[in-house]
């Protein structure tokens, strides 16, 4: 079996990732999970921008823009839930 990933696992790929990004975004300006504990949201953030860095880090990406996901990383990374 083959680890290449075809286009429309790329695609699959590139969608979940926007999740991940519009996720972050979201907690962060307290849209969602906003009643959920510190620690949830961090851990929430925490797992979406480790997940967006290992999608980013792939190498078989065409002409993806990356842009927002590597936004959300640098965000997701400085945020502290409070």
């Amino acid at each position: 079996m083959s680890d290449e990933r075809t286009s429309d696992d790329k695609a699959q790929d590139y969608y979940a990732m926007g999740h991940s990004v519009d996720l972050i975004h979201a907690i962060i300006a307290g849209t969602e999970n906003a009643e959920e504990s510190a620690s949830y949201r961090q851990d929430r953030v925490d797992r979406n921008v480790e997940h967006l860095e290992l999608m980013v880090a792939k190498s078989d990406w065409g002409s993806e823009d990356m842009a927002d996901s590597n936004s959300a990383i640098t965000a997701g990374k400085a945020y502290t839930a409070v």
